[in-house]
């Protein structure tokens, strides 16, 4: 490692990387856009068209809109796919210790790509919040916020529930059918303004669009709700970690027997081999990236929608409190699907694996590219 850092080595590699999946993202952002808003936005009865979003993103925002959120992408993707490779690395070359030659089971490959995705899922799970929330700001319109609770009439309900939009006539429904209980308190009003969960349901939560930025969220919702969702996103991130490793792993070996076959004397190891072309790598990454994709998208599609639930502290507590159990079977709760959401799970399946597959052949190629210019000059 140390006379890496010497060569400069080290860091030309981590600067072609960064650069590169820069420009992947950058390059594919729009589709990413596109998937989340018709992810979110269906319904079980009417799938959201893909080119009603994008029409109606272009009306509200511009074309702009579909860059809503790219730079908390571009750091989370960057510090994310850092960690995936650099602990695929680590299980890898522990896997080879020992061998003669560089050879990796496929098996080896999926187990150490399952590793790696579980911990980017858990490093990248802040910024895809953020970013969720600027996609779905975009297609929203400019809405103002809904009108804040004055603190000195409802001190209580302003530190719990900020831009909490309180409808009176439900409150004065609640107070009706408290008013026929025997009580000692005359103003019901009052005493229910001091207790916000006794308001659950009389009021309006604000919009996504609304609560999108980090000091937004977390006044609201708390810091853990930058984590929300994440078994869901674990179980995405590892699968998509696993195959795409995986499936690399085997059209590389596929691309290794078919050169070494016209090649005399027949080569012992794959590093007798020799390096295989830029544009073949790239091209089997991209295939990998859009495999992976379409195995994991239903819990992407679950990861983004519970990431669009405006969910309040004093609601998480009383959830806490209550012990509240999740709906549906054994399988829904341990992935955090939600029951609703069944019919769902395969919506945008076709841009997602788009965006994986050409942010997948870009980021390899265009490393690869940098890698065999930068250092050879």
């Amino acid at each position: 490692m140390e006379e890496l850092l010497n060569n400069k080595t080290f860091a030309v590699h981590a600067a072609a990387a960064a650069a590169s999946v820069a420009l992947g993202t950058a390059v594919t952002y729009p589709l990413d856009t596109l998937k989340v808003l018709v992810q979110v936005g269906s319904t079980g009865k009417r799938p959201l068209p893909a080119a009603d979003v994008y029409h109606r993103v272009r009306v509200l925002s511009g074309y702009s809109g579909l860059y809503s959120g790219v730079g908390w992408l571009t750091l989370g993707r960057t510090l994310g796919l850092g960690v995936r490779f650099g602990v695929y690395e680590i299980l890898t070359a522990f896997y080879k210790d020992g061998r003669e030659d560089d050879h990796l089971l496929l098996s080896e490959a999926l187990l150490a790509g399952f590793a790696s995705g579980t911990v980017e899922s858990l490093i990248s799970s802040p910024f895809e919040m953020i970013k969720v929330r600027a996609q779905v700001a975009s297609a929203s319109g400019n809405m103002p916020p809904p009108p804040i609770v004055e603190k000195s009439d409802v001190p209580l309900v302003s530190r719990l529930l900020p831009r909490y939009s309180l409808d009176m006539n439900a409150m004065s429904k609640s107070t009706g059918l408290l008013s026929t209980l025997a009580n000692g308190n005359g103003n019901i009003l009052d005493s229910l303004k001091e207790y916000p969960w006794m308001m659950t349901g009389s009021g309006k939560p604000p919009p996504v669009s609304n609560v999108r930025t980090l000091s937004e969220i977390v006044s609201l919702e708390g810091w853990t709700a930058l984590w929300r969702g994440y078994r869901s996103g674990i179980v995405r991130d590892s699968i998509f970690g696993g195959l795409f490793f995986g499936s690399w792993q085997f059209l590389h070996q596929v691309m290794i027997n078919w050169k070494a076959v016209n090649m005399d004397p027949m080569p012992r190891y794959d590093s007798e081999v020799g390096p295989l072309s830029p544009v073949a790598v790239s091209l089997s990454a991209g295939v990998s990236g859009a495999f992976a994709a379409a195995v994991s998208h239903g819990f992407d599609t679950t990861r983004s929608r519970s990431q669009c639930t405006i969910l309040p502290k004093y609601l998480s507590l009383e959830r806490r409190f209550l012990k509240w159990r999740k709906s549906g079977n054994r399988f829904e709760r341990l992935t955090g699907i939600h029951p609703a959401d069944r019919n769902l799970l395969l919506n945008g399946i076709g841009l997602r694996m788009a965006r994986s597959g050409l942010a997948s052949s870009v980021i390899v190629g265009s490393y690869y590219f940098a890698i065999n210019h930068v250092v050879s000059s």
